[in-house]
């Protein structure tokens, strides 16, 4: 995530644009390492939600309240005796740092006007949220920090507040010219991108891949292997990004990979081309929407661990157990030369001495060439004959058990790789409850006695076409198998990812004549909610619903057919509405 010195300047910028002099009206303290403040101007009411949590840190604008504890914490109840009703004069962030700055005036117990700073340090684990006085006493703060913890700075009440030396070697991007950045950059014995943020303050690696990028140059490749015409077009790039920072010209976005969030930034992220870029007004919303459905993608798969895992225990076992059942077919499929002894023996084993350890005959199965027949001395040929008619008659009964086994095993495999690919597009915990049913069901998760069985709110997905028709999208083999057999119709159209696991999609046709960006919308979805979401193309099946057959005893969701189209995509679902319900 690249919450850096760019992102900080957008809302610092944003932040003085809306709630500078305005009076704080309310402090609370929702969670331990959170604070929500209330301000009031002649603008209307904001809340600002500040974090100092270690995983993830924040600052943003939000419409939404939180509720606070009955009693409130230390560091809530110092804020209050101090600012409460003070006005914010002063927000800034110093040289890029990840820091934000708020200063505040108050009127003490006697009456006197005094100055106070609220330091937000949003520095990932060592983030903080620190109160301090107008010289820079520290009066407390959200984290606690002593010698023990830290050996370059204590955050202790009566301590003096600075920022740690350890960015001393970077230099303030918006303060760097040209010559500087071509000179800093030429000492570096790394990679561009790398050689970017590890010299200038508030450069995230994510940026500084973005320059790279708008300069046609490969960030991963060295500094050195550049010619100074190239260095010059970075620097270039560089130099026109800072411009836009200090003119307060920000684009702030979130990057999508289909529904999931996987970047933002405050400026036009390029090399995300291929990606859904969603561009917002402020980036307090970029902040909240990101971290929302962030957490909502982190939540779902904290809580799918357990049905994770016992999915690919239970895939590796039978993984296991096709690569055994495969070999004893391929050592099943030796028996016809059993059969050939047993019949050579019987035509040329009369009149052998008693005791022959061997016989060379001319196998007239095979253009009469001469063929060596190991025996038992202690038999005689016909029982010897019978011997390998016994051994071929043994392994042909195991090469049609066996066969029959593989299938089997081969189908289970797939069933599981299906509740795999059901596990990686699950959204809610809804989504998770049928999916612990069908595992219960075909006995990978033992069944529980009594309780209740969880109502089931979980829908397929639901999309519509550019030209107006529903298509609807399975979330997994119950889904599935509802869309095909009970939704659609039989001149509905069907659509899966050819030879992968992945989610039925099903086109309501209205009995009407499909316009053709219809399949391909189809195809995109059935590409994306399959496994090979994150390949560049990929071939999808197609037909209508009536030419698809539902084996006897299958597994849910499984189905067979014999005559289709195909088509190819790029399984991206960017601009597919999808409709909420």
């Amino acid at each position: 995530m690249a919450l850096d010195g760019i992102v900080i300047s957008n809302l610092v910028y944003e932040l003085n644009h809306t709630i500078l002099d305005a009076k704080i009206s309310k402090i609370a303290q929702p969670e331990d390492d959170e604070l929500l403040l209330t301000f009031k101007s002649g603008k209307g009411q904001y809340r600002l939600l500040l974090s100092a949590s270690a995983s993830l840190p924040f600052v943003y604008l939000t419409q939404e309240n939180k509720t606070a504890p009955l009693t409130a914490p230390t560091f809530c109840m110092v804020l209050r005796k101090h600012i409460a009703n003070g006005r914010l004069v002063k927000i800034f962030q110093p040289d890029m740092e990840r820091i934000i700055r708020f200063e505040f005036e108050h009127l003490d117990e006697l009456g006197d006007l005094c100055k106070k700073s609220l330091i937000v340090e949003l520095m990932g684990k060592h983030s903080n949220i620190i109160f301090c006085k107008e010289d820079g006493t520290i009066i407390d703060s959200i984290k606690h920090v002593p010698c023990s913890m830290s050996s370059v700075r204590e955050v202790l009440p009566g301590r003096d507040y600075f920022i740690p030396a350890t960015q001393e070697k970077k230099k303030n991007p918006l303060e760097t010219d040209t010559e500087t950045f071509l000179s800093v950059l030429r000492g570096k014995p790394c990679s561009v991108t790398k050689a970017i943020y590890s010299s200038f303050v508030g450069i995230s690696p994510l940026i500084a891949s973005e320059i790279a990028f708008r300069s046609g140059m490969d960030g991963d490749l060295p500094v050195a292997s550049y010619t100074d015409e190239e260095l010059c077009r970075l620097a270039g790039q560089f130099q026109r990004l800072m411009e836009d920072i200090r003119l307060g010209q920000y684009t702030p976005v979130i990057i999508r990979n289909g529904r999931e969030p996987i970047e933002f930034s405050s400026v036009r992220l390029q090399q995300y081309a291929d990606y859904q870029t969603n561009s917002y007004d402020s980036v307090s919303k970029v902040l909240e929407v990101y971290y929302a459905e962030r957490n909502a993608y982190v939540r779902i798969r904290q809580k799918s661990t357990e049905l994770r895992r016992i999915t690919a225990t239970a895939l590796e076992r039978c993984q296991k157990k096709f690569q055994l059942q495969q070999k004893q077919f391929t050592d099943a499929q030796k028996r016809e030369k059993y059969r050939i002894y047993g019949e050579l023996l019987q035509t040329y084993g009369y009149g052998l001495p008693e005791g022959t350890k061997e016989l060379t005959a001319e196998n007239y199965y095979d253009n009469n060439r001469p063929i060596r027949i190991p025996l038992d001395p202690r038999l005689t040929p016909l029982e010897n004959a019978q011997k390998y008619f016994d051994r071929y008659g043994k392994l042909k009964r195991t090469s049609e058990a066996v066969s029959e086994l593989l299938t089997e095993t081969r189908h289970e495999i797939e069933h599981l790789e299906s509740i795999q690919n059901a596990l990686d597009i699950a959204l809610t915990a809804d989504d998770l409850v049928q999916i612990r049913e069908e595992l219960v069901e075909y006995g990978f998760i033992r069944k529980g006695k009594g309780g209740r069985t969880p109502r089931v709110k979980s829908k397929p997905f639901h999309y519509r076409s550019s030209d107006g028709y529903d298509i609807y999208v399975g979330k997994n083999n119950y889904q599935n198998e509802e869309i095909t057999f009970k939704l659609a119709t039989g001149n509905d159209w069907w659509f899966h990812a050819k030879g992968i696991p992945g989610s039925h999609v099903v086109v309501k046709s209205n009995n009407e004549e499909l316009p053709d960006r219809v399949f391909e919308e189809a195809g995109r979805l059935a590409g994306y909610y399959s496994k090979g979401r994150n390949s560049d193309k990929l071939e999808i099946d197609y037909l209508q619903k009536k030419n698809v057959k539902k084996p006897k005893k299958s597994a849910p969701g499984f189905v067979v057919y014999y005559t289709n189209y195909s088509l190819t995509i790029h399984p991206d679902i960017t601009g597919i509405e999808q409709i909420e319900e």
